[in-house]
């Protein structure tokens, strides 16, 4: 186990290395000019010339990438190309903002599949388990914007019930913060529960037809006890698997949810960079993004192997 811990974290750095390269030199890529997007189309060239130079984008890109990395281990996320401030305290704020959206909508999602996913599998082939069924696959095939515009046509437009625009600032409490986070938290549940539901549902259908199961349903004892009590210890593995990897892709819904609700959290922090072609902002954030997807595909490996005694004592 010590030992594909450390195998797994080998890679996971090394895919986080990757990850760092691929997002600078694509960076690189982008078309247009920071420069020219920041001082405008009546610049003269010696002064787009003279904030290039300031901002240190003239020098060979390997140079200035094996200087990010450098400054990456340091703790040091660059600087700004639009406003030369150091990119760490602007996005400090920005994921605090984040982590709560991601955790409330976590928090929601989680028991929420597992839950709808167990009352599948107990009343499988009834119209309950059909509903579930076919609203998950619906869920699966919509993109996230589709949601979140609906969302907010029912409940901030036609209703009245619930703010468009998700602003929430440093000063506020979580109650004044809890009606902004309604309508994003709810596109995040609806976009993420679908895979969490379908795997918990097929994975306590295929223990429903073990020989112990069927030795308790012999007793007497009732289909929904038997889950509760035996299967459900059972499949935990894969569901705690899925669980992780699911809260993998929330965080990449993130950036498109906090985006359309104007969210002030990392997500829009990054599509604003990309307007403003800051490249050296929208490369921090990528990073960020990639590693922690990462970081939660370890996880799900992880648990895996420790909540599977098969695959924990194997040798």
């Amino acid at each position: 186990m010590i030992r594909y811990l450390v195998k797994r974290l080998a890679i996971g750095i090394v895919l986080v290395l990757l990850a760092s390269a691929i997002l600078f030199f694509a960076g690189e890529l982008l078309p247009g000019d920071f420069a020219t997007k920041l001082l405008g189309s009546q610049a003269t060239p010696e002064t787009v010339a003279a904030l290039r130079e300031a901002r240190g984008v003239n020098s060979p890109a390997i140079y200035r990438y094996l200087a990010w990395l450098g400054g990456l281990f340091r703790g040091d996320l660059g600087t700004s190309l639009t406003n030369g401030r150091e990119i760490g305290p602007l996005i400090e704020a920005r994921l605090a903002n984040t982590m709560i959206l991601a955790g409330c909508a976590a928090l929601v999602a989680v028991p929420l599949s597992v839950g709808l996913g167990t009352l599948a599998a107990i009343f499988r082939d009834r119209w309950f388990d059909r509903v579930v069924l076919v609203l998950s696959m619906v869920t699966v095939a919509t993109p996230e914007f589709f949601f979140a515009y609906m969302a907010i046509a029912l409940f901030a437009v036609n209703f009245h019930l619930l703010p468009s625009i998700s602003i929430v600032t440093s000063d506020m409490s979580f109650g004044d913060m809890l009606p902004l986070l309604v309508l994003p938290v709810m596109t995040l549940v609806i976009t993420s529960s679908a895979h969490m539901i379908r795997l918990t549902r097929a994975s306590i259908v295929s223990v429903m037809d073990s020989e112990y199961v069927g030795t308790a349903m012999l007793k007497g004892m009732p289909e929904w006890k038997i889950v509760i009590r035996h299967v459900l210890p059972n499949v935990m593995s894969p569901i705690a698997s899925v669980v992780v990897l699911n809260l993998a892709d929330l965080v990449v819904g993130l950036i498109i949810v906090e985006a359309i609700f104007a969210y002030p959290g990392m997500g829009q922090l990054m599509v604003d960079a990309v307007s403003k072609q800051d490249v050296t902002v929208v490369q921090a954030c990528g990073l960020i993004f990639a590693a922690t997807y990462i970081l939660l595909n370890m996880i799900a490996d992880l648990l895996a192997i420790g909540l599977n005694p098969q695959l924990r004592h194997a040798k």
